[in-house]
């Protein structure tokens, strides 16, 4: 907490701003768009293990949440103040920085698999920028944010084998395990009897992420089987079509994901709602986006 109290001294009202902005680096929105990216026009490969080191962290990082339940900054001291527009996204237990695990493990590895030294130095001065902001606005203390990288920088050199050898074997082992890591997350916060005094907040936040993720990785499995089985779906094509395709693509995914709340939630639940809306936005931005892929291709080809 010192060093936090120390930061809270420098905030100014700018400093505030940028790193609000830096921060949001490290948000669900960020990762999914940068996810796609190279899913759709870099490299399959790439974009499955920049994906499952996403979700593996996010699992991992919601379990130590429940598990340790070490609180928030400003509640372990009344006295600490937050910079109060960084409150919306700090929900949840503090430890470990689920921000600062996002962007170690998302811009991570991008540099663990570039060989451009530029990309490299600017991936991980982004991720380290964000776990500064995470300090700075005082939603998570340095514990939170160490653990994180530290687990982040593990499953960037663990899972990167699993992706490049024997051509992309492994990749299905590797989303069933996930599935069942997402599984096994799902039932500990249904059914582990956690202490009475546990605050029904944050365990709400644990049960809404547990959903989430078992829907996510479910839809993640039926787009690798539908695209080694039938799709096939290219991902080359001409810089601005590229362009063209992430813009619409992108659009789409978020429209998606944003009008299935209410109907989800209304047939299925919240929870089991957003399990469902998860699952269908992953096959819609895998599957069904995809089947443009081909037109997207030819656009500039004038053979």
């Amino acid at each position: 907490m010192e060093f936090l109290r120390l930061l809270e001294e420098i905030r100014t009202g700018w400093l505030n701003g940028i790193m609000l902005a830096v921060t949001y680096l490290g948000s669900e929105i960020i990762f999914l768009a940068v996810a796609l990216i190279f899913f759709w026009c870099v490299d399959k490969t790439r974009g499955y293990y920049l994906m499952s080191v996403g979700f593996v962290g996010t699992i991992l990082n919601q379990f130590l949440k429940l598990f340790c339940r070490i609180p928030r900054p400003w509640v372990q001291d009344p006295q600490f103040t937050i910079v109060e527009e960084a409150r919306a996204g700090a929900d949840g237990y503090s430890f470990p920085s689920g921000h600062t695990q996002s962007a170690v493990g998302t811009y991570g590895s991008i540099a663990y698999t570039s060989r451009n030294r530029w990309v490299q130095v600017l991936c991980v001065a982004v991720a380290a920028l964000v776990a500064f902001s995470r300090m700075y606005l005082g939603v998570h203390t340095p514990m939170d944010v160490g653990v994180s990288v530290v687990i982040g920088i593990i499953l960037i050199f663990a899972l990167r084998p699993l992706f490049y050898k024997e051509n992309g074997k492994y990749i299905p082992w590797m989303l069933g395990f996930m599935t069942a890591l997402a599984v096994g997350f799902l039932l500990y916060v249904e059914f582990c009897p956690f202490p009475e005094e546990m605050d029904g907040e944050n365990l709400a936040s644990g049960m809404k992420n547990a959903y989430t993720l078992l829907g996510a990785l479910l839809g993640m499995v039926v787009v690798y089987i539908v695209d080694e089985r039938w799709l096939h779906f290219p991902i080359k094509a001409i810089w601005w079509a590229q362009l063209l395709k992430l813009i619409l693509g992108i659009a789409l995914v978020l429209g998606i994901k944003t009008v299935l709340t209410q109907p989800m939630t209304a047939l299925f639940g919240f929870y089991w709602g957003r399990l469902v809306r998860y699952f269908l936005t992953v096959v819609v931005a895998g599957s069904l986006w995809p089947l443009t892929f081909s037109w997207f291709s030819r656009l500039g080809n004038k053979s």
